[in-house]
């Protein structure tokens, strides 16, 4: 058979990406149009990103929702019709520009999207998988048994949730409530939560069942503590989450899960998954940006190749070992912009904002340079190897490379620009891949002693991460810290 390119589409609503993967597998490229709109969240396909893209030939598209399906919600709900997007095609029209017109079209339910991005890009020949976001077209929550026949990936959808009961929409209503940007700053109030008391726990869970779309009143919980109430909301969401594991692990169709959605990023909850399954895995792009890759998975319809996330913009020639070890050495703190840019939220190694973990006071200097909240930590890059003898890992964890999950710092004191306030850190094991990062800490652990770095992504909060080498120099020159590439 020829070899053809399928290019998967989230967009249209919010995070807007594109993935390209050919008929072997094989993932060419995966990339979010934020970074190159410059725009957060941004709901459309840039055409700087088209440009990108324009070096595959693509013989299909794939979206990663039904429109229509989504507009009756959005009409039941009160929201009305959008009539310019009533259809795959008129979606695709509007965002492609013209581009890849004479490809053939699908489209593909929302959480099957999301499903299939994380099954498709797994190990397993069988999984349990659970998706759990805002909302879809109308599911919130949905529980699938998948497998691989014949080398076919095969859903069979256990349960589901429907709109408007939802936990990802009872935590952005309280990350709305607390004054952060709902749709945005969701992980803020995971961080938060550390610094509060969980005294309204009992109270949330009573409205968490709620329609909760539009968010709260103003006055809700009228003089409660911020920390408070982030702390009870963390609790809330955790015991929900659970709620549906235990659910998931009942249907006994497989002791491995994939999970998937939005909610997945909640890395202080991830701790626990292992209380439910042997084997766990999130791709490191679980919400609607990686459905993009869900539904290209979908349309191939095989497992994928999947080997890292670095899939997107491309700033050539060799990894900065040397420049970044000696700013390191020199200032304790460098940027980075080399090679593909990463695909999901986090930054791991290649539009990073890397730091001497040590010492009491590089926590604020990065804060600083950043512009974000004193309290918020970072995440340590540590060679896989010496993992164990700084943290305490969660168990039955497939890959800890994506800062999906969080153990427990044995020498705070040491460490503590990664250790958050609760005595936790958002860990991204590195192993011996060969990547650009791990070549880095490797020089750093031999100058040192340090097997690990602070790792942040190379943005300003309330911006996208840097793309290209334009985005390096503008940071390089509006904050000053230099970035390597």
């Amino acid at each position: 058979m020829k070899l053809q390119n399928i290019l998967g589409i989230s967009a249209g609503f919010h995070d807007a990406a594109a993935s390209v993967i050919n008929t072997r597998g094989e993932i060419l490229f995966a990339g979010h149009s934020e970074r190159y709109s410059k725009k957060k969240n941004d709901a459309d396909i840039h055409p700087a990103l088209l440009c990108d893209l324009g070096q595959y030939t693509i013989h299909h598209v794939a979206y990663y929702e039904r429109p229509w399906n989504k507009q009756l919600r959005q009409l039941y709900s009160g929201q009305g019709i959008e009539w310019s997007k009533l259809t795959t095609n008129q979606i695709l029209t509007t965002q492609l520009h013209g581009y890849f017109k004479h490809a053939t079209v699908s489209s593909h339910n929302h959480h099957l999207s999301h499903a299939a991005g994380g099954f498709q890009t797994s190990t397993f020949d069988r999984a349990t998988v659970v998706v759990i976001d805002a909302i879809g077209e109308w599911d919130t929550v949905s529980i699938w048994g998948a497998e691989y026949r014949n080398g076919q990936a095969r859903y069979h959808k256990l349960w589901r949730q429907r709109y408007p009961h939802s936990i990802g929409l009872f935590y952005t209503a309280m990350t709305d409530r607390v004054g952060l940007r709902p749709m945005e700053d969701e992980y803020v109030l995971m961080g938060m939560a550390a610094y509060g008391k969980a005294c309204y726990s009992n109270y949330l869970h009573k409205i968490a069942r709620d329609n909760l779309h539009a968010g709260v009143d103003p006055e809700f919980l009228s003089g409660a503590q911020n920390e408070d109430i982030a702390a009870s909301a963390q609790v809330v969401c955790e015991e929900m989450i659970y709620s549906v594991m235990r659910r998931a692990r009942e249907f006994a169709w497989s002791t491995n899960l994939v999970y998937s959605g939005g909610v997945a990023l909640n890395c202080l909850a991830n701790r626990n998954l292992g209380e439910y399954f042997e084997k766990i895995w999130i791709m490191p792009c679980p919400g609607d940006s990686g459905s993009s890759l869900g539904a290209a998975a979908l349309a191939y319809g095989g497992r994928l190749q999947f080997d890292h996330a670095y899939l997107g913009h491309d700033i050539g020639g060799p990894y900065p070992v040397d420049a970044v070890l000696h700013s390191l050495l020199d200032d304790r703190i460098c940027g980075v912009a080399s090679g593909k840019a990463e695909f999901g939220p986090r930054a791991l190694g290649n539009r990073s904002l890397l730091a001497d973990p040590r010492g009491p006071d590089i926590k604020y200097l990065v804060n600083a340079i950043k512009r974000r909240q004193r309290f918020r930590p970072f995440a340590p890059a540590i060679l896989e190897e010496y993992v164990d003898q700084y943290f305490v890992m969660p168990d039955n964890w497939v890959d800890s490379r994506y800062m999906q999950i969080v153990g427990h710092c044995r020498r705070p004191d040491l460490y503590p620009a990664v250790t958050h306030h609760d005595g936790t850190s958002r860990i991204q094991t590195v192993p011996q891949d060969g990547s650009g990062i791990r070549l880095l800490l490797e020089a750093w652990y031999a100058e040192t002693g340090c097997p690990l770095l602070l790792n942040t992504s190379l943005n300003i909060r309330g911006e996208p991460m840097v793309n290209d080498r334009r985005d390096a120099n503008r940071f390089e020159e509006q904050y000053g810290v230099k970035v390597c590439s």
